[in-house]
C-alpha cells in the first residue's frame, strides 16, 4: 500500500453485494443494523477518520443486492483500491461484501449520478429447503402467460400511486418504467424492472398484483387501469415479501444493461 503524509480529500466507487435477511434495510436507523452503518462501522475501523457513504438504492428491511453501488467520501491518505477491497471485507460480516473498489471523480454521486436501477423478483413454484430467504414460494398454480402480458403494459411512463405507500404530497408518482419482462428458469418465475427510480413499495406491490393475475383474482385489465392511477385496496394485503427482492445493477451515463434474465441463485 502506498500513503502520502498528509490527508487529501478522497472519493471510492463502491459496487456491493449482500444479503438483507437480517438488517433493517440499506439505510442508517437508530436502534436497528443496517447495509449502511454496518459498512461504515467497517470503513471507519480500517480509516480510522470518518466516512460518508451513500448508496443508490434505499433497499428495504429483508432485501438484497449483487450490484448495490454506493460513494465512499472522507478526508484521509491515499491508498490503493486493491487494500480498501480487501482490508474492508475483512472488516465485514459474511453477508455483506464489497465486490469492486474504484477511485472515483471528487462530484461522483451514486444516487444522484445514476441513470437507471434494475431489480430482479424471484419467485419459486416449489418449496425449498436451501433458498426459502431468496424466494417466494407461491403454493397456487400459476398462468405465467397471463402474468407475463400482464407485465408488458408496465413499460412507459405510468402513475404508479397504487403501487405504494400514499404520500403523494411530497413526491409525484409517475415513474417511466424502462423494462418489465416475466420470464422462467427452471421452478423459478422471474420478474424483471428497470427504472430511472422506484417509489417506496413499488416493486413489491407489482409482483403482488401479476401473482394476483396469474391467481386469476385480478384481470389483466383491471391490471391495467392501476397504471392509469387507479387503486384497489387489495394491493397493500398483496405485497410481496422482501425475501425474493434483489437490486440486481445500477447504471450510469454510458454503462450498458446487463442482457438476458437469469435467476441469483441456482437450485
Amino acid at each position: 500500500m502506498s500513503t502520502r503524509s498528509t490527508n487529501v480529500r478522497l472519493n471510492w466507487k463502491l459496487t456491493i453485494e449482500y444479503d438483507g435477511t437480517r438488517y433493517s434495510g440499506w439505510q442508517v436507523q437508530k436502534n436497528a443494523k443496517s447495509i449502511q452503518g454496518t459498512l461504515i462501522k467497517a470503513a471507519e475501523n480500517i480509516l480510522q477518520c470518518e466516512v460518508e457513504i451513500c448508496g443508490a438504492g434505499r433497499t428495504d428491511a429483508g432485501v438484497h443486492a449483487i450490484g448495490q453501488v454506493a460513494h465512499m467520501r472522507y478526508q484521509g491518505k491515499l491508498t490503493s483500491a486493491d487494500f480498501l477491497l480487501k482490508a474492508i471485507n475483512a472488516s465485514l460480516p459474511k453477508d455483506i461484501n464489497l465486490l469492486k473498489v474504484e477511485r472515483a471523480d471528487l462530484n461522483f454521486h451514486a444516487r444522484h449520478d445514476a441513470v437507471s436501477r434494475y431489480y430482479l423478483y424471484q419467485l419459486s413454484r416449489r418449496r425449498t429447503a436451501l433458498a426459502k430467504n431468496f424466494v417466494w414460494w407461491i403454493k397456487d398454480e400459476l398462468d405465467v402467460e397471463a402474468m407475463s402480458a400482464a407485465a408488458t403494459a408496465i413499460a412507459g411512463m405510468h402513475d404508479f400511486r397504487a403501487f405504494t405507500e400514499q404520500n403523494t404530497q411530497t413526491e409525484s408518482t409517475l415513474v417511466k418504467v424502462e423494462e418489465a419482462k416475466i420470464s422462467t428458469w427452471g421452478d423459478l418465475i422471474l420478474f424483471r424492472i428497470g427504472a430511472s427510480h422506484f417509489l417506496w413499495k413499488m416493486v413489491r406491490r407489482l409482483v403482488g398484483a401479476l401473482v394476483a393475475v396469474g391467481r386469476k383474482t385480478l384481470s389483466i385489465a383491471e391490471f391495467s387501469q392501476l397504471l392509469q392511477g387507479y387503486t384497489d385496496p387489495r394491493i397493500a394485503e398483496w405485497t410481496a415479501p422482501p425475501s425474493g427482492l434483489f437490486l440486481t445493477q445500477v447504471l450510469y451515463k454510458g454503462d450498458s444493461r446487463q442482457n438476458g434474465i437469469k435467476p441469483v441463485l441456482w437450485f
